[in-house]
């Protein structure tokens, strides 16, 4: 299927590793121009270098959006070289286990702010441009804002704030034609999820574990599957699909772990 997106424009936050790399590389697959904005300066040189060798144009903003003014200035970094947007994705952020009893006040604050806060602030700067082009957002959220998971307060909060905005979002915007949706994962392998095995005694034991608790072939989502879904959201092939929250998890999240 051609999704329609060769030389458009799209921002992914967190999109040199993991499954915002996933998301980069499907983009310029399909003929896609990715604006990868992610602190992670050697994988994201290495990624432009990759993509612009094959004739895809690519940008590279070192930027963790920490503050409204990195968001602002990613914003008119990728005008400059590009002169539109087409799409946002929203992707960075990480649990970072500040739980309830574990945590503080301040750091459950914190934690919210960083996991959700940029989250607004680049869709907020990027919106005129998106007006223009009738773009597309995709919010990449999380299982556990369904499921719980213990000790993980704010990012939990987070994740469900991602939701929640994903649809009032949609409402908003429904009158520029902007269409705005939120792919879920549960597990997947990356880089984070790898450092989080390395915890365990036994990471290859904990791993088959939790593999056998996902119902579809009994085995971890890969990065592109979620890439896959999320090109496609961006994408005009999805023109008639706004608000919604799509798991891409093999039934993690909804079907009976037992079977």
């Amino acid at each position: 299927m051609d999704l329609q997106i060769q030389q458009k424009v799209f921002l992914i936050s967190g999109g040199a590793k993991g499954i915002g790399e996933a998301i980069s590389r499907c983009i310029a697959e399909e003929g896609g121009y990715p604006v990868i904005i992610d602190p992670s300066v050697i994988e994201g040189k290495k990624l432009m270098v990759e993509f612009n060798t094959n004739g895809i144009k690519s940008l590279h903003i070192a930027k963790r959006l920490s503050n409204p003014s990195d968001a602002k200035d990613a914003i008119e970094q990728t005008v400059k070289a590009f002169g539109r947007i087409d799409g946002v994705v929203n992707n960075a952020g990480s649990n970072d286990g500040v739980g309830l009893e574990n945590g503080t006040p301040e750091a459950f604050r914190a934690s919210v702010e960083k996991n959700l806060g940029h989250y607004y602030d680049l869709v907020h700067y990027a919106l005129p441009y998106l007006k223009e082009t009738k773009g597309s957002i995709v919010n990449i959220g999380s299982k556990t804002a369904i499921t719980g998971q213990g000790n993980t307060s704010g990012y939990i909060a987070a994740k469900g704030g991602q939701l929640s905005l994903t649809r009032e979002w949609a409402v908003e915007l429904l009158k520029y034609g902007i269409r705005v949706n939120a792919v879920i994962p549960a597990e997947v392998m990356t880089p984070l999820y790898k450092n989080w095995l390395e915890t365990f005694e036994n990471p290859n034991l904990k791993l088959k574990e939790i593999e056998r608790k996902i119902p579809f072939e009994n085995r971890m989502t890969t990065a592109k599957e979620i890439a896959d879904t999320v090109v496609f959201l961006l994408s005009n092939r999805s023109s008639h699909t706004t608000g919604q929250h799509i798991f891409v998890d093999g039934g993690y999240t909804h079907l009976d772990r037992a079977l």
